[in-house]
């Protein structure tokens, strides 16, 4: 399937019901979550970060993502959304040139913050807005003007403004965003069920949200009018649990049940010959 082809599939994605994203880190993480069904894959930024030796927060440069988002299209053939975090610097001219290399390396979509860091502050509406703007013109400089554009605000993840303004503001965000040119609004942080079906009502944007344990189920993310539902890092968390849990368990007692349930050798061999024959086919 062309990259093109690959753009107008996620982009249909969005049109009805609820896009359901695991999101992955890794060539081989990215083949295991298309192997259960995913029918698109989303990366996350942090547990890129983390592999690299790096903690979160735009640690990595552009040219370090996009190795690894490329690195990651190769490894399925399902389109691939790629988190950029901030777009590797706070000028328009940055983030065009994060959304061309994205391009450049095969995925079809790019999450984009709206945070200059971890905690904010948060670019004004304006400046966020050409930001945006800035990427859908390089996404059809860059031969791909389907690219999905999800723009990501961090108002509730991380707490700006007095809270009875925050719901205002994501609106208000919202409206702008859309406006320059985005296709949907990520909403880490908000997980009520009631601000999130006002929310739906009231963008004209269709809302995704980033869910873990704890959080309503996918079915009531649904009906509350969420459009897109990602995980974050939180599979890479739980991976990261079982080394622990496996390697403790070695270290301490000197037996392996944690190990128990692990991946068949074969079956890890097989997802990436049986990817590189559906790419050479």
């Amino acid at each position: 399937m062309s990259q093109q082809n690959k753009a107008e599939t996620f982009r249909q994605l969005h049109a009805d019901g609820v896009l359901v994203l695991p999101n992955a880190w890794d060539a081989l993480s990215a083949a295991l979550v298309a192997e259960a069904g995913a029918a698109a894959v989303a990366t996350t930024s942090a547990a890129v970060s983390w592999v690299a030796g790096r903690g979160d927060g735009q640690k990595l440069t552009r040219e370090e993502m996009i190795g690894r988002v490329r690195e990651i299209v190769a490894a399925v053939t399902v389109p691939v959304t790629a988190d950029v975090e901030g777009g590797y610097g706070p000028t328009p001219e940055d983030v065009a040139a994060t959304v061309e290399a994205v391009v450049g390396a095969g995925a079809v979509g790019v999450n984009l913050e709206d945070s200059h860091r971890p905690g904010g502050p948060l670019f004004e509406i304006a400046e966020q807005a050409e930001r945006l703007r800035a990427a859908r013109a390089a996404a059809a400089r860059a031969g791909l003007p389907q690219l999905v554009i999800n723009a990501r605000t961090d108002v509730y993840l991380f707490g700006i403004g007095a809270p009875e303004g925050r719901f205002d503001d994501v609106v208000a965000r919202a409206s702008a965003y859309a406006e320059a040119g985005a296709d949907s609004l990520f909403v880490p942080g908000l997980l009520d069920l009631d601000a999130l079906g006002e929310l739906s009502r009231k963008s004209p944007l269709p809302i995704n949200v980033m869910t873990g344990p704890g959080a309503p189920r996918v079915a009531e993310l649904a009906a509350a009018g969420v459009r897109r539902v990602s995980l974050g890092p939180a599979l890479a968390q739980s991976a990261y649990e079982r080394v622990r849990a496996a390697a403790t368990e070695l270290l301490t007692d000197g037996t392996y049940t944690s190990l128990a349930n692990g991946l068949d050798f074969g079956a890890v061999e097989s997802l990436f010959a049986r990817t590189a024959g559906e790419a050479e086919s």
